[in-house]
């Protein structure tokens, strides 16, 4: 018997796809990317705790799923049904500390190139800036519905001169021309904001859905509300939810949504319509529990591949 057995290596990329150097070349089904930082408000919060979310994601892998053969019970069976789906891993867009708003642009510039390249963006946050640039670069998908899971509206117009902050992405996407109707579903507590930017939101027709109602009228209740047919792009933000399965988070708040509401969601918007891509934001590594938050983001990733998967997304051309 050995006298010692070599150090558990950690998860290099997500759900063990293939990391992905070159995104020139980049051939792929759905792409991983890890968008860590965002447009902050102040010095102090530009490397924040939710800029080490993507890679405690990573590091999460085997506890979201134990091996890609493996039969998933969420989805019917293993996570990409025994097809031949080519998954990467692109890494994460590079920040440089002399210049605080390059790395929006380049995010940009990752995600064009991967819907170019015809796979579906997977996005691992990162605060909830980052969909900004996402949102952006499917200025060619349109027109997208966009659905956000939040406890907050995120209407801001600005905080300390800053437009496009972690308060502002919902407000920022209604500005594009491809954008459409917008679902804001699990608002709660005071995560409706000032009444300015609620006013904004009614103002601009966007659908805004309190957990409450989900809890009482349920998820197919906001179903029925959303077109079918449609393309949408999802942003999740995990204090969404109840604080019991997203502890790691900044603003955790009693009466938050299931885990159970929001996997029925995507599966049926999956069955809808076309869903382009999807990310996680604001998890906190540094305040999670037992990787429960990073759990919880990376069960719902699965959920969304694997239905895409059977719904076949991913047949080829």
């Amino acid at each position: 018997m050995p006298l010692t057995i070599p150090a558990k290596p950690e998860h290099t990329t997500f759900l063990y796809s293939e990391p992905c150097a070159d995104l020139d070349a980049l051939s792929a089904d759905i792409a991983y990317l890890g968008i860590p930082y965002g447009e902050s408000y102040t010095f102090g919060e530009i490397a924040s705790d939710q800029s080490r979310g993507a890679l405690a994601m990573r590091r999460a892998t085997d506890r979201i799923l134990r091996s890609i053969e493996r039969y998933d019970f969420d989805i019917g069976g293993p996570l990409y049904d025994n097809r031949q789906i080519r998954a990467v891993d692109c890494g994460d867009v590079y920040a440089d500390p002399r210049e605080l708003k390059d790395h929006l642009k380049r995010a940009e510039d990752v995600v064009r190139k991967i819907v170019a390249s015809g796979a579906m963006p997977i996005v691992l946050g990162g605060d909830h800036s980052i969909p900004i640039p996402v949102i952006k670069a499917l200025d060619d998908q349109g027109p997208i519905t966009l659905i956000q899971i939040d406890q907050h509206l995120d209407w801001r117009e600005e905080i300390n001169g800053v437009t496009h902050g972690l308060s502002s992405p919902i407000r920022r996407a209604s500005e594009m021309d491809h954008v459409g109707e917008i679902f804001q579903i699990g608002l709660h507590a005071s995560g409706s904001g000032r009444q300015e930017e609620y006013d904004a939101a009614k103002a601009y027709g966007a659908h805004l859905v309190s957990a409450y109602d989900v809890h009482e009228r349920g998820i197919q209740h906001v179903l029925d509300m959303i077109p079918d047919g449609g393309r949408y792009y999802l942003t999740v933000d995990l204090d969404a939810f109840e604080p019991g399965i997203a502890p790691g988070v900044a603003a955790p708040c009693a009466g938050g949504m299931t885990f159970m509401q929001t996997r029925s969601l995507i599966h049926g918007l999956v069955k809808k319509g076309r869903v382009l891509g999807m990310d996680v934001v604001e998890i906190t590594p540094a305040t999670d529990v037992n990787q429960i938050t990073c759990i919880t983001a990376g069960r719902l990733i699965v959920n969304l591949v694997g239905a895409a998967v059977r719904a076949n997304y991913f047949e080829p051309k």
